[in-house]
């Protein structure tokens, strides 16, 4: 449909030295430029603009740099709406995990919690402030090497080594996820599925989670309908992957939706950002 099709014409190179080539090779170039001052634009080079280390930074919105010119540098870039949407968004996560863990908590059962691409963790961790009892266990999973060992700290740092564990995982390992131990009986995918066109990998990392989760069990997932950067984050932006091109696959809702409900949940409510560019939803496993 239009979104795939729009995530496949953001991926085909433009023609070489057309207006739209040049206009965006010179945006790259200013944006290396600011990377020489600004410690948040720096960080994305060097990690890629949607990998764990960038987010926590977005997350923690400090703005650095070298001398006054830098800290504003990284001031307008923390501002910009993306990032001002991913901190929204984390806060509607947080607030449907604490939802989740009082359901379960009213139906008297552990909870356990999952998350597969956990970057650092810090919206899971955070999430547990005033929450009481804490949770019984918390599996923390990532590809990334630098996010195990950061989000390990950060376990260390909040005290709750006695529940939490931070692992290396694949998020779209079907057969993994679906041997998960302990059963979790709370799953959470936040800012992963938007990062890949495939919907087979996404329905198969789905589905996966669904025979993990016990039933009755929850999920909080997070969509992306809308994006007013997409051809900015396509072209000048840079990916976790290699240094490869950072191309968003939007989703409409209805079509994240139904590819959780194929693998086997039902959604029960959702939150969004008041200019509409990420979605978070709760979901049951029937």
């Amino acid at each position: 449909g239009l979104t795939c099709a729009e995530s496949e014409s953001l991926a085909a190179p433009l023609p070489r030295n057309s207006l739209r080539d040049l206009y965006w090779r010179m945006t790259r170039a200013s944006m290396g430029l600011g990377s020489k001052l600004s410690d948040g634009v720096k960080l994305g080079f060097d990690t890629g603009f949607d990998s764990g280390s960038t987010l926590d930074y977005v997350y923690r919105n400090k703005p650095t740099g070298k001398g006054g010119l830098g800290r504003m540098i990284d001031t307008n870039y923390l501002n910009s709406i993306g990032w001002r949407g991913i901190r929204q968004r984390k806060l509607n996560v947080e607030e449907l995990l604490r939802l989740a863990m009082a359901k379960l908590r009213d139906e008297q059962r552990e909870v356990r919690i999952v998350d597969i691409a956990a970057g650092h963790g810090r919206y899971i961790l955070e999430a547990l402030q005033g929450v009481s009892p804490l949770p019984e266990s918390i599996l923390l999973r990532d590809y990334s090497d630098i996010n195990v060992r950061d989000g390990g700290a950060l376990i260390r740092e909040k005290g709750l080594g006695d529940i939490a564990q931070f692992v290396k995982g694949d998020a779209f390992d079907r057969a993994d996820l679906a041997a998960l131990e302990p059963k979790p009986t709370l799953a959470v995918v936040s800012g992963l599925y938007e990062l890949f066109a495939d919907n087979a990998m996404v329905g198969g990392s789905l589905a996966g989670l669904a025979e993990a989760v016990e039933p009755g069990g929850y999920l909080v997932y997070t969509g992306q309908p809308w994006h007013p950067q997409l051809e900015l984050i396509a072209r000048a932006l840079t990916s976790h992957r290699q240094g490869q091109a950072w191309v968003m696959r939007r989703r409409s809702q209805a079509e994240m939706d139904q590819l959780v409900a194929a693998a086997g949940f039902r959604k029960i409510t959702q939150r969004v950002d008041e200019w509409g560019i990420f979605s978070v939803s709760l979901a049951q496993r029937v």
